[in-house]
């Protein structure tokens, strides 16, 4: 056979450098993530972009709080229930049955479980997010994300324990043969009352939390504390008979007042709730939210060194 050129196999132009000597390979993009300064504002599409992120992290929560136990999430209810039990006792024995601090014509379980099943989605935020930070240290060392994620997410997980209670709560309201009058639709108000003071006391606990560790310690007692001054086990009506008007709005300055209050009118038809409470809590729930986010922000940037 002749011999002739070997086939050469073009597969398009070649770019070369300079000097004609070798093709010429485009630089790798560089991207930079800096911190950035002073306010800085809600990324709220960045947080939805993360979405997935949140309901892993949540879903995580909740399975390590559960797992190997036999309840399981019975415990969203055991809690309630038994703390209802405990002080349902304690104030018979102590007030008799005509003396049980209780709504008018309510029986003192309902009435202290109504407020239990928002106390304890409040409650259970702050002891889930307040260390939220610390519990994601390897996530955050390695990984970018908000940081919002981290105490969020352990609130979306409070709020499955909410839906637990609640639906007992139902069972027993039809129980006791109780119906709620059209003030149950502003129930999703008191609930979204509770998520704002929820998350903003948590933002601040959880920021903290990465800059000393006390916080960690102090929260179950922070906690305690903060329910016996909440009208959880008793009502306003019993602390405010007879006190003057501006006493009440003093009262309400604790943001979980007007929520628990509010879960009473709403679902047992109890008499109005001192809307100066009402209006004093959702004041400071917003307040709570507002600077909790400037704060968190403001740290936002150093949390990987601090935790």
């Amino acid at each position: 056979m002749p011999e002739g050129p070997s086939p050469r196999l073009n597969f398009g132009p070649r770019r070369a450098d300079a000097a004609g000597m070798a093709p010429h390979t485009p630089a790798p993009e560089t991207v930079v993530i800096e911190p950035q300064r002073g306010w800085v504002p809600i990324d709220l599409a960045e947080l939805w972009r993360y979405r997935e992120l949140i309901g892993f992290l949540a879903l995580r929560d909740i399975q390590v709080r559960y797992k190997q136990s036999l309840l399981g999430i019975g415990w969203a209810v055991a809690q309630p229930l038994a703390t209802m039990l405990v002080f349902g006792l304690l104030f018979r024995a102590l007030l008799g049955r005509e003396g049980m601090p209780t709504l008018e014509g309510v029986p003192y379980a309902v009435s202290a479980y109504c407020a239990l099943v928002p106390w304890q989605l409040f409650a259970r935020s702050l002891q889930s997010s307040g260390d939220s930070l610390v519990a994601n240290k390897q996530l955050i060392h390695k990984v970018y994300f908000p940081r919002l994620v981290a105490p969020i997410a352990p609130l979306l997980a409070a709020l499955v324990d909410f839906g637990c209670a609640f639906a007992v709560l139902a069972a027993m309201l039809a129980a006791y043969g109780i119906l709620p009058d059209p003030a149950a639709l502003a129930l999703p108000l008191f609930v979204a009352l509770a998520v704002a003071a929820a998350l903003g006391v948590s933002l601040w606990l959880s920021a903290l939390n990465a800059i000393y560790r006390d916080v960690r310690h102090a929260l179950p007692f922070l906690v305690q504390i903060w329910m016996f001054l909440t009208p959880v086990v008793y009502t306003s009506e019993s602390v405010l008979r007879g006190r003057p008007e501006w006493l009440a709005w003093l009262y309400g300055l604790n943001p979980m007042t007007g929520v628990v209050e509010g879960f009473r009118w709403a679902l047992l038809g109890a008499a109005e709730p001192p809307w100066s409470a009402v209006a004093a809590s959702t004041a400071v729930s917003l307040a709570l939210l507002v600077s909790g986010l400037y704060f968190f922000r403001r740290l936002e940037r150093s949390f990987a060194d601090l935790v």
